[in-house]
């Protein structure tokens, strides 16, 4: 047993996350009614790490701000540019696949006990009153936006505090980010608990139905994934993108892809910057921050979604409607909250655009549910190995401005 622990622990993260992939695949198909405990491996790996997150973003910002010294630099202008970029670009995709490849729906039932916003006013007045939300209940609540918020006033309001209590601080930053060690340790085993789960449960019959739209949605996240991002990362590093591409799909997508989260991937996202060897003021700030703002998948969701609700009532949609479609979605996707299915609920606001009237828009949003087990997973995937790639890209780029040397195929 010994060296069996021994030879586990020479593996990489990604080594051990693989074959606790394979093991709860293995089980679901052959053994899932013996194999179920193993369930609760997932619920305990995805529960610790919604439960460090907010605390670790708190600590790390409070420290990163009460530390940074004046004139130092943080990439944070550049990072929250690519965002932005990088999520208009994925809704301005989706669109233009829709148009090539488009897609009719055979409309469910809308679900139930869900209530979609009522345009942007109001996704952007949640998002005013989550920056004013109160400390305790943002944690609470994973609010990122109010956690953020307070954690740089109180870093703010901390820069005169004497170095004890800066260094107070930091010590507590750093016993939060040691815990985030130890529970990503576990992810070989959250990992099979969380496939197990979502093959035993929901299986495979129920998307086949949906193959065309599935595969249109897949293959604009893939294109995003592979393609579009690695022109912006190019556009910034002006080297090879996809060894650093690659690595973050690799250690940050495939965590988020089982949990579903990108609240709860935020611990998997901070370890990956520091081994990327990325400056903390930057990477503590810009991680949740992206988890919150940075939603290219979200983007491709909301506007394939809405698109294939169009195609099905008829409607004649122009070119500038489109475009306004891509902004749109972007707007909204930023709206979207880090949990699983976020994005299905601001479709009806997209489809708003169209004058598609709001039940059947909530029936469009009932099929996003059906095939949620799959275009959440990729959504998330997308959406959180996507902060770790910008993040690592604007600081790349401010070392090229500088003249550093960035051997980039050693990220892989």
């Amino acid at each position: 047993m010994k060296n069996l622990l021994k030879n586990w622990n020479r593996l990489s993260l990604v080594k051990q996350i693989i074959i606790g992939l394979l093991i709860g695949i293995i089980l679901a198909v052959t053994i899932p009614d013996v194999a179920q405990p193993v369930v609760i491996l997932g619920s305990l790996f995805v529960g610790a790490l919604k439960a460090i997150a907010p605390v670790l973003v708190l600590f790390l910002v409070m420290s990163a701000i009460t530390q940074h010294k004046s004139g130092q630099q943080t990439n944070m202008k550049s990072i929250v540019v690519l965002y932005l970029v990088g999520t208009f670009l994925a809704g301005l995709v989706a669109v233009i696949a829709s148009f090539i490849f488009p897609v009719g729906l055979t409309l469910a039932n809308s679900p139930e006990g869900f209530t979609a916003p009522g345009g942007v006013s109001e996704v952007l007045k949640t998002l005013l009153l989550n920056i004013v939300d109160n400390p305790v209940n943002a944690i609470a609540n994973s609010n990122y936006i109010g956690i953020l918020t307070w954690a740089i006033l109180i870093g703010l309001a901390l820069r005169s505090a004497p170095d004890t209590t800066k260094t107070m601080i930091s010590n507590f930053s750093e016993a939060v980010s040691k815990i985030v060690t130890w529970v990503i340790k576990f992810a070989p085993l959250g990992i099979m608990g969380l496939v197990f789960e979502s093959i035993s449960t929901n299986g495979i019959d129920s998307l086949l139905s949906y193959g065309k739209l599935l595969a249109v949605l897949l293959g604009c996240m893939a294109f995003v994934a592979l393609v579009v991002n690695p022109i912006i990362v190019f556009l910034a590093i002006r080297q090879n993108p996809y060894p650093l591409v690659l690595k973050c799909i690799k250690e940050s997508g495939i965590t988020a892809f089982f949990t579903r989260s990108s609240a709860a991937n935020i611990p998997v996202n901070m370890k990956l910057c520091e081994n990327l060897g990325l400056n903390k003021d930057s990477y503590s700030v810009s991680i949740p921050l992206g988890a919150t703002i940075n939603m290219a998948g979200a983007a491709v969701t909301i506007s394939v979604l809405t698109l294939a609700a169009v195609h099905t009532l008829g409607i004649e949609v122009d070119f500038a409607t489109a475009l306004i479609l891509s902004v749109l979605s972007a707007v909204c996707a930023c709206g979207a909250s880090g949990v699983a299915g976020g994005s299905l609920l601001l479709i009806p606001l997209a489809c708003s655009l169209f004058g598609i009237p709001a039940e059947i828009a909530m029936q469009v949003v009932g099929v996003g549910f059906i095939i949620g087990v799959l275009q959440d997973s990729f959504e998330t995937a997308l959406n959180s190995s996507t902060d770790a790639i910008f993040t690592a890209a604007a600081e790349f780029k401010e070392w090229r401005k500088e003249g550093k040397k960035i051997d980039i195929s050693k990220v892989a």
